[in-house]
């Protein structure tokens, strides 16, 4: 089966990619310390400070979607609730990012975006139908004993 690889490497690609996000953001934030310009009238070490802050919990957003991605490759196991609308907001965000960075980097960059939104969707979609369907009853009526299968009575009125 490819669900398990999928969701190995979608957890090793969020990790890497909350790391990447984090050092990024971090690094622009010096940037902006170090050269002490205002935009607009605005405060460089406000700015500074907010960049890295963004990083951090930018980096942390994606941390926690590939510590998710890693439960679903230990367990074998759809992700589920809180996890599962982790794993589809992390589809969204790269496909949001992905059309910003068309414009803005290049179409390399959009090509990872789409890259990591297709693995994402993957394995959503590997692990969202069951192995065998539950109600896999013969079509001649039988219950797969040989029984006759009856409905149950009609419920009665007081």
């Amino acid at each position: 089966m490819v669900r398990r690889p999928v969701a190995w490497v979608v957890a090793v690609v969020l990790f890497a990619e909350a790391l990447g996000i984090a050092a990024l953001n971090w690094i622009l934030g010096v940037a902006v310390d170090r050269q002490d310009m205002s935009l607009a009238g605005l405060d460089p070490h406000m700015m500074s400070v907010s960049s890295k802050i963004g990083g951090i919990v930018f980096g942390l957003y994606f941390a926690l979607c590939g510590l998710v991605a890693l439960l679903v490759a230990l367990r074998d196991r759809p992700a589920a609730g809180f996890g599962r609308v982790l794993l589809i907001s992390a589809a969204v965000v790269h496909g949001l990012l992905g059309a910003f960075t068309w414009g803005l980097v290049g179409p390399p960059a959009f090509l990872f975006m789409m890259l990591v939104l297709g693995l994402i969707v993957l394995l959503l979609m590997t692990y969202d139908r069951a192995a065998e369907p539950a109600d896999t009853a013969p079509q001649d009526g039988t219950g797969g004993g040989g029984t006759p299968v009856t409905s149950p009575a009609a419920p009665t009125t007081p």
